[in-house]
């Protein structure tokens, strides 16, 4: 059946065995410039990222495209300077106090109708305190997604198959290893670009890129290789899924 959805990008940093992070789940800061400036070029590339609220939580801030030739390619396209940054959570249990919410992006939340309902009743709370205090702007979602299946968890395929109707075509996949195994699992990734960084982090509690319940063998998704590049000590890797 044809899912009528964004093309969808996972991008990620992996140690040489295969964790996005340490075992303290600490920011992922171990990728090089050139791995900065790949992600910056997928970002870009891209309508709209998504990420789930354990990546945000890690790192406070999303990755906004900077360099000039990148920005002025999005606004000769008739974009936006920055996609759209989406936030995918159960529970909309997020600090209004992280970087994220100061940055001069356009933020979204998919979510639940719970969720939905937790972060709008945070949000009163920070516009009542917001009248007795020096804070500028409230934290604030442009836009609340709620797309839930009858079990209360986060209906992702109708959730893209609304962004492809609002004419987001090209989503780029940010983690974490949840967000991405349950996506593998609904066959909602088309592609995958993982950069393999010259460290070992090992620990058997370390996140990896998917997560999940695992795939048995005979029924694991498969990938063909679509392009192998070396950056001094990184190798990016980029897969397509094969259907």
């Amino acid at each position: 059946m044809v899912q009528h959805r964004p093309h969808t990008t996972v991008v990620l940093a992996m140690s040489a065995d295969g964790k996005i992070a340490d075992f303290k789940r600490s920011p992922a800061r171990f990728g090089s410039g050139a791995d900065k400036a790949h992600l910056e070029k997928q970002i870009a590339a891209s309508d709209a990222v998504l990420f789930g609220a354990g990546t945000l939580r890690a790192y406070g801030t999303t990755l906004t495209v900077s360099q000039p030739i990148l920005l002025q390619h999005r606004i000769q396209g008739g974009k936006t300077t920055q996609p759209i940054h989406i936030v995918i959570t159960q529970s909309a249990n997020l600090s209004p106090e992280i970087y994220f919410f100061q940055q001069p992006i356009r933020r979204w939340l998919l979510t639940t109708t719970a969720g939905a309902h937790s972060w709008q009743e945070h949000e009163q709370t920070l516009l009542v305190a917001g009248e007795t205090t020096t804070k500028e702007c409230p934290a604030k979602f442009e836009q609340i997604l709620v797309f839930e299946t009858p079990t209360g968890k986060i209906d992702t395929l109708a959730a893209l198959q609304h962004l492809a109707s609002i004419h987001i075509t090209r989503l780029a996949v940010l983690g974490g290893g949840e967000l991405v195994a349950s996506m593998l699992e609904s066959d909602l990734i088309d592609e995958l670009w993982l950069t393999v960084c010259p460290l070992i982090l090992g620990g058997t509690t370390a996140p990896t890129p998917v997560e999940g319940k695992g795939f048995i063998s005979k029924l694991a998704p498969r990938l063909q290789l679509l392009e192998v590049k070396t950056v001094e000590q990184e190798v990016f890797l980029h897969y397509r899924l094969q259907r």
